[in-house]
């Protein structure tokens, strides 16, 4: 078996890419639309050569169909065969440690040696779903982590067991957009996931503390950091930022407190933006790498550069599944991607 944490850059990409999918929902489709094109997507992308295949639990948004990571890792392994699948994240604070480690003993189970465990401390959600899910805080967050390790373990205190004890378990790692999980990843020697595609000035700093705080583990012996980029591609360049808008008027809208649907390209452009917003939409869009496939690719490479990111997992959450896939495939055929099953089983 490979090794189950570091990817291996394939084709002529400088670390391996991977894919990140909230299952974005466009305006006039529905969650079984945005479902379905997950599901082509993953089988796609394993067919091109991404190396993993995570996906984000959200809560309360109308453009997010993943709010339950566990379910839809299930599905997507049944539609695939060798990619990685993962949570990125599961939201800690949300879940008892022994129902999360119940569900990824299961599907590492089924799938054994695909399976990732990504954990955040956000509640991923305003303030009013996350009391509505009535669960713990983020302050608790370092012991629930060594909680849940314990219990897939099978070294939980108190004589606890959670079921099924597999004789390996997924790995798991820490996802952050700030300092506080790259230190923590850090200190327990677990490999580190940051989101510079909604913390972009934060990227640097975070990966900096993650590696002079690392300490070897029996995971890994050096660290191992991976960054969420939010890239479009396109047939054109200007294709791509059109496309890239729809996402910006989202988070937009999503900041203002008011959650919809992806917006049509259509709908972005008619927009009566604000200075102020406008503001807001030209800032997030410095963030995302867009263009053609060779254009994204050169963004991609100077991101990585200035990083020294050990992977890149690219997010594509604009308007319409076709355009999401598309995306997806311009940027293999840029990279020149081939698919390698061995490398994931």
């Amino acid at each position: 078996m490979t090794d189950q944490i570091r990817g291996r850059a394939r084709g002529e990409a400088d670390v391996p890419l991977s894919v990140l999918d909230l299952a974005t929902v466009s305006e006039g489709g529905t969650a079984t639309d945005a479902l379905r094109t997950s599901t082509e997507l993953v089988r796609q992308a394993e067919r091109w050569g991404y190396h993993r295949y995570w996906v984000a639990e959200h809560h309360g948004m109308p453009s997010v169909a993943s709010s339950s990571p566990a379910v839809l890792i299930a599905h997507l392994a049944a539609h695939s065969e060798s990619i990685r699948l993962g949570s990125g994240g599961v939201m800690l604070p949300n879940h008892p440690p022994l129902i999360v480690a119940e569900q990824f003993a299961t599907l590492h189970a089924l799938h054994p040696g695909r399976i990732d465990l990504g954990l955040g401390r956000a509640p991923g959600t305003d303030p009013a779903t996350a009391s509505a899910m009535r669960r713990g805080d983020a302050d608790a967050f370092p012991e629930e982590v060594a909680a849940l390790a314990a219990f897939l373990d099978g070294e939980a205190p108190g004589g606890l067991q959670s079921y099924p004890l597999n004789a390996d378990r997924p790995p798991i790692w820490l996802l952050g957009s700030s300092g506080f999980s790259a230190q923590l990843a850090g200190l327990l020697g677990l490999p580190f996931a940051f989101a510079h595609h909604f913390s972009a000035e934060n990227t640097e700093p975070a990966l900096d503390l993650y590696r002079t705080r690392f300490r070897p583990s029996q995971w890994l012996d050096k660290p191992y950091a991976m960054i969420g980029v939010s890239a479009v591609a396109a047939d054109t360049s200007e294709q791509a930022r059109r496309l890239a808008r729809t996402l910006a008027l989202a988070m937009l809208r999503l900041r203002r407190g008011r959650p919809s649907p992806i917006p049509s390209p259509e709908e972005a452009e008619a927009y009566p933006y604000s200075d102020v917003e406008l503001s807001f939409v030209d800032g997030y869009l410095r963030n995302v790498v867009t263009g053609t496939g060779p254009e994204v690719r050169a963004g991609l490479s100077a991101l990585r550069d200035r990083t020294e990111a050990d992977e890149l997992m690219i997010t594509t959450g604009v308007y319409g599944g076709a355009n999401r896939i598309r995306s997806y495939e311009l940027i293999a055929e840029a990279h020149r991607l081939t698919a390698s099953p061995s490398d994931s089983v």
